[in-house]
C-alpha cells in the first residue's frame, strides 16, 4: 500500500477554497496596477495563487491557475472592449488564462518534488522560494514572447511603478523585480508552514529579501545636463473608429504646436500616428513638415505609417529644416498582432471575418535600431507597445540614449485604464534605465518622467496641449541595461532546468511519479 503523502506535500486548503481564493486573488492582483494602483496588493495577490497551488495535483493546479488567470486578465484588459467589443477581449484574455493555467503546473510540481528530495526545513526555506519565484518569472517571460510577439502585459514587476521598490529594476530589470516579489511571498509562506514564530530563524530569507528591496538604492547614472523638449498632444480623431476627414489628425497636431513656435527648442516631438499621411511619398505633407521645422528652429521627431516598396511600416522620423529628410528613421520592431497586422489571416478570417476585415494594413516589423542621434544627443525610441519589450529599451540604452521618447496612440482606448497602465510601464522604464522619458500620446495621458520615475511635466487625457520641458540627460548604463537578458535567462531557464533535474533525480530514486512507494525487502 502507498504511504500517505508527507505533510509538506499536502494541500493547505481544499480545492474548492483554493478556487475561491484564486478568484479573489486575481482581482486583488489587478488592483495593484493602475488605475487603482495599490502596489502592496501584488504581494497579496501572489500569495492567494501560491497558497492554492501547494499540494495540488497537475489538474488541480490547472484549475486553480485557470481561475486566477481568468479573474486577473478579464479584469485587467477589459479596456479592449471600449471599441472592439467582447470577441477580442475573450480571445486575448482567454489565451492568457490558458497559459497562466499551464504555467501553474510547474509551480505545483516544485511544491511536491523539492520537499521529497530535500526534506529538511533548512533546505525548504533556502531552495523552495527561489525555485517558485523563478518558475513564476519563467511563465511571465514565456507569455511575454509567444505566440507571435507575446503579450507582456501584467508582469508583477510592472505593478510597482509608484512603489518604493521600483528602483530595484535598475539593477535586475523588471523580471528581477518580479522574482524578488514572488520570492518574498514564497519565503514567508514556507516560514509559516514550518512553524512561524516558533522558528524565528526561518524568517531570515523573507527578511533579507525585504531589506534588499527597500534598502538598496537605485543605480546612479551620470548627469549630462538638460535638453529642451517640446512635446505635443493634439487630441485629434486618431482612433480606429473616429469620424474624420483626411489630415484632421495632422491639423490637430499643427494647431496644438503653435504655442511652442518661437520658443527655444532642442527637439519637437509628436506622438505615434500624429501624421495621417505618408511624408515619404506625399510632397504636401513633407513640405508642411519642412516649414514647421524652420518655424520651430529645431528638429522634429514625428511618426506616420510609411510605405517602402511593398512593405508598410510604423515609422518614427527625424525631420530637420533644410535636411535630406527624413535624416533618420526607426520602424516599430513589433507590430501588434490583430491590431497592426493579422498573423495567419486565413485562419482568423474563418472565425471572426468581420473583425479581421477591419485591419486593412499589414505592418512589417522594423529591423533598424530604436535609437537616433540628434545633434550629438542620443535619443532612445519605443513606439507604443514596444515599450513593453525589454530588449527594445535595453538596446536604446546600449546604443547611447541619454533620454527616451515613447510615442504612442491611445485613441482606441479613451477613458479606460489602458493609457494609465502603459504610462506606468513608461515610468518603470525610466527607473530601470536611469533615463528621462518623454511619453507623448495623441490623446493622453502624456508625461515627462524623470530618471527616478517622478513626473516632471504632464498633460491630462482628452485635451489638446503642448509641454515645453527642461528634460534631464543621463549617461552611464544601469546593470539592468547590461545584464538584464542574462538575469532573465538565469531566472527563467535556470528554474526550469532545476525543476527538470528534480524530476529526473526523483524518478531515479523512486520518489516521484505518484506517491512515495514502500519498497519490498529482498528475499
Amino acid at each position: 500500500m502507498p504511504d500517505a503523502p508527507p505533510a509538506a506535500e499536502r494541500p493547505l486548503i481544499p480545492l474548492w477554497l483554493a478556487l475561491v481564493g484564486a478568484l479573489v486573488g486575481g482581482a486583488v492582483l489587478d488592483a495593484a496596477f493602475p488605475d487603482i494602483g495599490w502596489w502592496p496588493l501584488a504581494f497579496i495577490g501572489v500569495a492567494f495563487s501560491l497558497v492554492g497551488l501547494i499540494g495540488r495535483s497537475a489538474w488541480g493546479a490547472v484549475a486553480v491557475g485557470a481561475v486566477f488567470g481568468a479573474s486577473f486578465y478579464f479584469i485587467h484588459i477589459s479596456w479592449i472592449t471600449r471599441y472592439l467589443g467582447p470577441v477580442p477581449w475573450f480571445g486575448l484574455a482567454g489565451i492568457e488564462t490558458i497559459f497562466f493555467a499551464a504555467g501553474s503546473v510547474p509551480l505545483a510540481l516544485a511544491y511536491r518534488w523539492l520537499p521529497r528530495l530535500l526534506p529538511s526545513a533548512r533546505a525548504r526555506l533556502m531552495a523552495l522560494p527561489p525555485l517558485v519565484a523563478g518558475l513564476w518569472t519563467a511563465r511571465e517571460l514565456f507569455m511575454g514572447s509567444w505566440p507571435y510577439t507575446g503579450f507582456p502585459w501584467g508582469r508583477i514587476g510592472m505593478s510597482q511603478s509608484e512603489s518604493p521598490l521600483a528602483h530595484i529594476a535598475s539593477w535586475t530589470g523588471v523580471s528581477g523585480l518580479t522574482f524578488l516579489i514572488v520570492f518574498v511571498v514564497a519565503a514567508a509562506l514556507e516560514w509559516v508552514r514550518l512553524g512561524g514564530f516558533r522558528r524565528m530563524i526561518g524568517v531570515v530569507p523573507t527578511a533579507a529579501a525585504l531589506v534588499l528591496l527597500v534598502v538598496v538604492p537605485a543605480f546612479p547614472t551620470t548627469d549630462a545636463g538638460t535638453y529642451r523638449v517640446g512635446s505635443v498632444q493634439g487630441d485629434g480623431p486618431a482612433g480606429y473608429f473616429d469620424q474624420r476627414e483626411r489630415y484632421d489628425v495632422f491639423r490637430a497636431q499643427l494647431d496644438a504646436t503653435e504655442p511652442l513656435l518661437g520658443e527655444p527648442l532642442d527637439l519637437l516631438v509628436w506622438p505615434e500616428g500624429g501624421i495621417d499621411g505618408d511624408p515619404l511619398s506625399n510632397t504636401s505633407v513633407a513640405s508642411t513638415l519642412d516649414r514647421l521645422a524652420r518655424r520651430a528652429d529645431a528638429p522634429l521627431l514625428v511618426n506616420a505609417a510609411t510605405t517602402r516598396g511593398e512593405d508598410i511600416y510604423n515609422t518614427s522620423m527625424l525631420w530637420e529644416a533644410g535636411g535630406d529628410n527624413p535624416v533618420a528613421l526607426h520602424d516599430k520592431s513589433r507590430p501588434v498582432p490583430m491590431g497592426e497586422y493579422v498573423p495567419d489571416r486565413w485562419f482568423f478570417e474563418l472565425i471572426v471575418p468581420d473583425l479581421i476585415s477591419l485591419i486593412q494594413r499589414e505592418y512589417t516589423p522594423g529591423t533598424n535600431a530604436p535609437f537616433i542621434d540628434v545633434d550629438g544627443v542620443g535619443v532612445g525610441l519605443a513606439i507604443c507597445f514596444d515599450v513593453l519589450y525589454d530588449d527594445v529599451i535595453w538596446s536604446g540604452a546600449r546604443d547611447g540614449a541619454q533620454l527616451y521618447v515613447f510615442q504612442t496612440n491611445n485613441a482606441d482606448f479613451r477613458d479606460t485604464d489602458e493609457n494609465l497602465q502603459q504610462l506606468a510601464f513608461a515610468r518603470m522604464r525610466a527607473i530601470e534605465t536611469g533615463r528621462s522619458v518623454v511619453n507623448i500620446s495623441t490623446v493622453g495621458t502624456s508625461q515627462v518622467i524623470a530618471p527616478d520615475g517622478s513626473e516632471i511635466d504632464g498633460l491630462p487625457a482628452a485635451e489638446a496641449g503642448a509641454m515645453l520641458t527642461e528634460v534631464p540627460l543621463r549617461t552611464g548604463l544601469t546593470p539592468a541595461s547590461i545584464i538584464g537578458g542574462g538575469v532573465q535567462a538565469l531566472l527563467g531557464w535556470g528554474s526550469i532546468l532545476v525543476l527538470v533535474a528534480l524530476g529526473a533525480v526523483g524518478r531515479m530514486r523512486g520518489t516521484i511519479g505518484g506517491r512515495r512507494l514502500r519498497r519490498r525487502p529482498r528475499g
